[in-house]
């Protein structure tokens, strides 16, 4: 009766050891593990742009020194200027690019630069085919849906981890500049008739008195005058919300809900961008393309296009863009008359 007992536990004993020295062959067999970690330090080894900023030791101090400050200055605006908070949802982040390669996020604002900014973004992510040189990109082909992810598309982990560990930046302007600057480029240019007929057209119908029915049919001749009657009038925003060239950056950016570590600056483009640039590593990569400053909208050329509307408008309409006034430090320009 012993012996079959002794028999199986033999029989056990043998295929216990035949099975270890079947999987000791088997792991020995599995070199493609090794790479994976060495790949895997690599990364953990290399600084993200998060990090570079706030290491410190990369770039030049005072360059820092003005960016800690504009940080600064937006944190405390927005406990001063915002009493609600509330939690951001997929519709806030449309407007937030993302570069999974380099750890970038950039919140494009229209009329201040975004049409370069995007044509770096392309070349940094690859999207932008052979071309290396970002003016080389067309325009029109630098706003085509789908060419650059934005945080919207990413499931809610995804969003936070990105919050959390990537760089992100913002480009601001001048508000009435950038105003000034939508209206020249979108009612005034003879080959946007889709602007004209979109929102010429409404504009004319209400807020010109006797309007003729060739204006009401192109919509081609707007004033600024009507342009800024239309942006006041609470129908405006009743009926839709404003399009992104003239909405406010706080509204498509929500930099008191977003914690911005880079807060560039029309007026210093040149040094924000390069700034951003080595932040990522990238700068022996890509240059940000220079800007054409012949065509450019000044404060000068604002005043002009304010003269002849009447302090109680202007008021109005500061008041409507009063929020990126204080949010990014800029004053009350000298050329309003309602003070």
């Amino acid at each position: 009766m012993r012996k079959p007992k002794v028999i199986r536990m033999v029989f056990a004993l043998s295929l216990g050891c035949f099975i270890m020295v079947i999987f000791y062959f088997n792991s020995s067999l599995k070199p493609a593990s090794e790479p994976v970690g060495e790949r895997s330090s690599e990364q953990k080894s290399r600084r993200s742009p998060l990090q570079t900023l706030y290491d410190g030791d990369q770039v030049e101090s005072a360059v820092q020194a003005i960016h800690q400050g504009r940080r600064e200055l937006l944190e405390e605006a927005c406990r001063s200027y915002t009493r609600k908070r509330r939690v951001l949802i997929p519709e806030d982040l449309k407007h937030v690019i993302v570069d999974d390669q380099h750890g970038l996020l950039y919140c494009y604002v229209p009329k201040v630069a975004c049409t370069n900014w995007k044509r770096v973004l392309m070349v940094l992510t690859g999207v932008s085919g052979p071309h290396r040189d970002p003016l080389a990109i067309p325009a029109n082909e630098a706003h085509v849906p789908g060419n650059l992810r934005t945080l919207s598309e990413y499931s809610t982990s995804q969003i936070n981890q990105r919050l959390r560990s990537y760089l992100k930046f913002v480009f601001v302007r001048e508000p009435f500049e950038r105003l000034v600057s939508a209206y020249r480029n979108k009612f005034t240019r003879s080959y946007n008739t889709a602007f004209h007929k979109r929102y010429g057209t409404k504009i004319v119908r209400r807020h010109r008195p006797d309007p003729q029915p060739e204006a009401l049919e192109r919509g081609n001749d707007v004033s600024f005058e009507e342009f800024v009657y239309y942006l006041v009038d609470p129908a405006t925003q009743r009926e839709e919300p404003f399009n992104e060239h003239w909405e406010r950056v706080h509204s498509l950016c929500h930099p008191c809900l977003i914690h911005y570590d880079v807060v560039g600056k029309y007026e210093t483009l040149e040094q924000d961008s390069r700034y951003v640039l080595q932040l990522a590593g990238v700068e022996d990569q890509v240059s940000f393309p220079a800007s054409s400053k012949s065509t450019r909208t000044t404060g000068d050329m604002a005043a002009q296009f304010f003269h002849n509307i009447s302090p109680f408008y202007q008021k109005k309409l500061y008041n409507l863009y009063r929020m990126d006034f204080l949010l990014f430090n800029y004053s009350i320009p000298a050329y309003l008359k309602f003070r």
